[in-house]
């Protein structure tokens, strides 16, 4: 079992952090080890300081079940936090909520639900942390106003996240809105918007994106430094290489005439024209030609049908060449299904509970498969194996990270390969293209979609 001295200098400095500024952020690089660093900080205001004695953790559902418990289990000088879940049904929730524990933890999406049990006023904790912080960047959230209603029952509120803005520094407003109500960024999203951005491309009224006026990412920096400290892992950990390997799946002749042709009629049954175009049919369309290249496509009844098994048929090969089990990500219910039939003579499993993650950092699991939305922040599966297979690309960048970062993390004593499936001359190549630009996935979508439009209504 691991104790304090086992701790990093870095991590140290981040339990320094928290202890020294009653609002703060860790803006940590995934691996760097954030939640040993933070319950070492709630152990020492406990049982040292005596400062706090409760402490609520809002975190994603799969984090919250399964990872602060099992990384306190494995230091000895957590011995005396005593954590309660907030999961499961209503009356398990309330259960929890009134057993005597130090740390409760609750998956983010149950937030408007405890705020509730409190008819919305103050709630019984003295700390908040909020695991995986950027899923709180949206402002018009249900969960962000629950928790924005009631920010000021806790004495110190502490943000963790690796990407606190994946998709640009619009996202930081209501992060850092939770910490001290508007007193660095302002109190209004739309006087941080004036301040520091003006507006990109929009819809009409709608403006989905904005650009950063010059200087405007030095003085956010500024305004926040006092209380974020931000740590990147290539300045701190030695990390095995990270290997990235496209694997390019070109369609035989038939097969891609069929696919262009489907596009074709797609891009002609969603848009009359470019006015027609918005974020919901562009997402519709680009749903469409990436299940094409995945190989299946639901029809309006929700039943999908096979088109190919080109990507199916590259997994086993890279299985069969691989040298340890294998992380597959999928995209589409219907990609599950096929690579569990498929694949079913390795015994696949798909990661759904905290058993599956013990089993594949056991070594018992040969495939796992994962959708990236459901288990790509917080989990640590390093232990298990070093080969992530991403079976069907996404527009985004910060799931893509986060679930390569599960095995690419401290700990991981293998190179990481990541395969990336690529159907070539399909909507993948534009999804791939805008991981590299790091392009925001939605401006990266509307980009893709624009020019589908513009070639096949200059044809008909």
């Amino acid at each position: 079992m691991l104790n304090e001295d086992n701790l990093h200098g870095y991590q140290e400095e981040g339990k320094a952090h928290i202890i020294d500024n009653s609002h703060s952020a860790l803006f940590l690089e995934m691996g760097l080890g954030k939640t040993v660093t933070t319950l070492t900080a709630i152990n020492t205001l406990i049982f040292e300081e005596i400062e706090i004695d409760s402490v609520l953790v809002i975190a994603p559902k799969r984090v919250a079940e399964n990872v602060w418990d099992a990384e306190q289990k494995k230091w000895s000088h957590l011995s005396k936090i005593k954590i309660a879940k907030i999961v499961g049904n209503p009356k398990q929730r309330r259960a929890a909520l009134k057993s005597k524990a130090h740390v409760y933890m609750i998956g983010r999406d149950n937030v408007p639900w405890l705020c509730g049990q409190f008819g919305g006023s103050m709630l019984p904790f003295n700390m908040l942390v909020i695991d995986e912080a950027s899923s709180f960047k949206n402002p018009k959230s249900v969960r962000f106003k629950a928790l924005k209603a009631v920010q000021p029952s806790f004495s110190r509120v502490v943000l963790l996240t690796g990407t606190p803005a994946p998709n640009g520094l619009i996202d930081l407003w209501s992060q850092i809105y939770l910490l001290d109500r508007g007193q660095r960024l302002g109190k209004f999203l739309s006087n941080y918007r004036e301040a520091y951005f003006t507006a990109g491309a929009s819809k009409g009224h709608i403006v989905y994106k904005y650009i950063l006026k010059k200087g405007g990412d030095s003085e956010i920096h500024r305004r926040i430094k006092d209380i974020c400290l931000s740590m990147k892992s290539e300045d701190y950990l030695s990390l095995p290489p990270l290997i990235e390997n496209p694997v390019l799946i070109p369609f035989p002749a038939e097969l891609q005439k069929k696919y262009d042709d489907f596009e074709r009629e797609q891009v002609l049954d969603l848009f009359e024209d470019d006015a027609d175009i918005s974020a919901l049919n562009a997402a519709a369309l680009s749903n469409k030609l990436l299940q094409f290249a995945n190989g299946a496509v639901y029809d309006v009844d929700k039943n999908w049908h096979v088109v190919h098994d080109l990507k199916i048929d590259a997994v086993k090969e890279l299985i069969e060449t691989s040298d340890g089990p294998v992380l597959i990500a999928w995209t589409y219910r219907h990609d599950m299904y096929r690579l569990m039939e498929a694949l079913k003579k390795y015994r696949p499993r798909e990661l759904k509970t905290g058993d599956d993650i013990d089993a594949w950092n056991r070594g018992d699991i040969n495939v796992m498969l994962m959708h990236p939305a459901s288990g790509g922040h917080g989990l640590n599966l390093q232990a298990g194996g070093n080969t992530v297979i991403w079976f069907g690309q996404t527009w985004s960048l910060e799931l893509l990270q986060q679930l390569n970062a599960r095995l690419y993390r401290q700990g991981q004593l293998k190179p990481v390969i990541i395969h990336k499936l690529i159907a070539t001359k399909t909507m993948d190549e534009d999804v791939v293209a805008s991981q590299g630009r790091k392009t925001h996935k939605q401006e990266a979508l509307m980009q893709a979609v624009k020019a589908k439009i513009k070639k096949y209504l200059s044809d008909s």
